[in-house]
């Protein structure tokens, strides 16, 4: 059986490492992190991940571009986010699951294997 591949788009290098070990770790192979909107959508160009993981503000604005992408394909993602989910969320991100950081990995983990598994 091969490892569902997890996209992961997070600009703090720090936590994008720690996210991409909790996941190699939880049996995900791993696209990223990538820092940048720019970054992520010219590995879409060539990829296409089982899962995603999202933080919505990078450097280069918001993941709604990647977002869009992702649902065209049908894939599945989360936000993974400092900031709380809104009432008024942008069309590209409703219906998505929306986790705060900190997450425990094990929660994470969980919450992207169901979604991958669903997409099986």
């Amino acid at each position: 059986m091969t490892q569902p591949c997890c996209m992961i788009v997070e600009d703090q290098a720090l936590i994008g490492m720690s996210l991409e070990a909790s996941l190699e770790d939880a049996g995900f192979r791993v696209g990223g992190p990538f820092p940048s909107n720019a970054q992520a959508l010219q590995w879409l160009e060539r990829e296409t991940p089982a899962v995603a993981l999202l933080d919505v503000m990078l450097n280069d604005g918001a993941c709604l571009q990647i977002a869009s992408a992702l649902k065209s394909r049908g894939v599945p993602f989360v936000i993974y986010s400092g900031l709380p989910p809104s009432a008024e969320r942008p069309p590209e991100l409703r219906d998505v699951p929306w986790l705060e950081k900190p997450v425990h990995r094990e929660t994470l983990a969980k919450v992207l294997e169901e979604l991958s598994a669903a997409e099986v």
